[in-house]
């Protein structure tokens, strides 16, 4: 009893009853418990690695192949625990995956938030923290719902709490989704049908099928035949081309003006900073689209309307150019303030943020959130959403979709417009992460985009990775981080729509959790038949 009683204490579970000492002798009782922890550890102990793996899948490291093998590591250590060792596992995988695949939070708190050592650090802690208790909640109903042995299960609960996370929770957090990682793998043939969680779905499944062929002798054969064929489909899917050219090139010139956040909004920088981005325009009037990054301008529109963006948009129309430029702008009233986004030109327009990031331009969990930010003396954004029924801006001749930094995470967003766009456009001030991770991390999400759509994206950064993207997801043309340059390209005008684009993520999200449902009532049903639920 009393090596019962320590097992539950230390395991989280009532254990597999030990062997009675009619059958084992006194000395033998303490190995075999050793053994026992040891052995636990040990799988805790890899599923923790289990994450580190995760995220080197991902980009600026790139190695697809981990990210199937980490969930098979994560899922085999699910197969025989019980839902609190299972919800242990799934938490040290995700604080292996967050804490380091999102440690770039700390450059913007402590770097540029200006919060102190400690108080960055302990954010930076409760972040990543906070986010790795998704695969923990992945383990606990795995195993609750008698889905660790179920091939099926395990791959739906996963695909669901990743659209839950990055599309429902706190404005969403799409970071890390499986699928980002194998945007160079034979299962990227599916994202151009079914998007991001579609699949990360299918990443899962794979990994799950991985596992079952490791753990069935009778079922291997048909078992791998099935994971190859999910494979070996999507690399033929690849080369399916989903939509076509509808006019002629476009000379596109980005500009990349490298300001340090630290130096950016200081107001003795603000004239420098206008002339750099007007003579770096001004060599380039060539171009038939001009784009700068966000908030380029560093100061509201009303301050610059008059003496700034006037001439320039005279110098448009004279040189047949489109310009597009990146400021706050003030609404009707004080209250009320847009990261927005000016075309100027033959047809100027303006664009408002609608996608906000929580934590940095709006604050969710009011008061308490706006309370603990206060005393650790961290200022940040207060924008209003720009509503979902934008009119899309026009540039170069053609109607395209606009998203400002973080918006370029979500799928949905970056269809609503298709098919009358014919590119997209995306600008982002990645300088609040520095040299680190999330540069790469968001390069790699804007070409997810790009090949969801089947359309050339120009993708415009204050200091970094400026690029352009092709239809395919493949990086055409890019800019060298930290310096001042314009990247200059040829894009191609596209219509039609691929798969995904006419259906979106709720329609997968919901075939998904539909089989779920089904499968799970059947589980409770079969539980019913043996007389296993009562």
């Amino acid at each position: 009893m009393a090596v019962e009683l320590l097992l539950t204490a230390m395991t989280g579970r009532i254990p597999t009853p030990l062997p009675t000492p009619q059958t084992i002798m006194p000395n033998q009782t303490l190995p075999h418990l050793s053994k026992h922890l040891r052995t636990d550890c040990a799988r805790d102990l890899l599923a923790l690695l289990a994450g580190g793996l995760y995220t080197l899948a991902f980009a600026p490291f790139n190695y697809a192949v981990l990210a199937p093998i980490a969930l098979l590591l994560l899922f085999s250590g699910w197969r025989h625990a019980t839902p609190l060792r299972a919800l242990r596992r799934g938490y040290l995988f995700g604080l292996g995956a967050f804490g380091i695949g999102v440690s770039w939070v700390y450059v913007s708190i402590h770097d540029y938030g200006h919060a102190g050592l400690f108080s960055a650090a302990a954010l930076t802690t409760l972040f990543f923290s906070f986010w790795a208790l998704f695969p923990a909640l992945a383990g606990w109903l795995t195993v609750q719902c008698r889905a660790s042995h179920s091939i099926l299960g395990v791959a739906l609960i996963w695909a669901l709490l990743e659209y839950f996370r990055g599309v429902l929770l706190l404005n969403g957090f799409p970071w890390l989704l499986g699928a980002y990682s194998q945007l160079h793998s034979p299962l990227a043939g599916y994202i151009s049908l079914i998007g991001a969680y579609g699949t990360g779905f299918l990443l899962a499944l794979s990994a799950a099928l991985a596992v079952a062929v490791l753990h069935h002798n009778k079922r291997r054969y048909w078992l791998g035949g099935l994971l190859a064929l999910i494979w070996i489909a999507g690399a033929g899917l690849r080369h399916i081309t989903w939509t076509t050219p509808i006019g002629k090139d476009l000379q596109v010139a980005l500009i990349q003006g490298n300001i340090s956040q630290d130096q950016k909004w200081l107001p003795d920088n603000q004239m420098n900073t206008l002339m750099l981005y007007k003579n770096l325009t001004a060599e380039h009037w060539g171009a038939d689209i001009i784009v700068w990054p966000e908030t380029a301008i560093p100061a509201y529109l009303s301050e610059v309307e008059g003496f700034y963006l006037t001439p320039l948009q005279t110098e448009a129309l004279q040189h047949h150019t489109d310009l597009i430029v990146s400021l706050p702008a003030e609404g009707d009233t004080d209250t009320i303030m847009y990261n927005a986004v000016l075309t100027l030109g033959q047809h100027p327009g303006q664009y408002n943020k609608n996608h906000l990031l929580p934590f940095g331009e709006y604050m969710p969990w009011q008061p308490l959130s706006g309370y603990i930010l206060n005393k650790l003396d961290i200022r940040l954004g207060d924008f209003t959403p720009g509503g979902d029924r934008q009119p899309l801006l026009q540039a170069g001749g053609y109607p395209f979709i606009t998203s400002i930094c973080y918006e370029d995470a979500f799928g949905d967003a970056n269809i609503n417009g298709l098919p009358q766009a014919a590119y997209l456009v995306n600008v982002t001030n990645d300088a609040w992460f520095g040299d680190s991770m999330e540069p790469h991390q968001h390069l790699q999400i804007a070409q997810m985009r790009a090949l969801e759509t089947g359309r050339f994206m120009l993708r415009a950064t204050n200091t970094g990775l400026t690029a352009v993207i092709a239809p395919n997801g493949n990086i055409s043309a890019s800019a060298a981080p930290f310096t001042t340059t314009v990247l200059k390209a040829n894009i191609t005008p596209m219509g039609g729509m691929t798969p995904y684009a006419r259906i979106g993520d709720q329609p997968i999200v919901l075939v998904l959790l539909g089989i779920f449902l089904a499968w799970w009532g059947y589980q409770v049903s079969a539980g019913y038949k043996r007389g296993k639920i009562s």
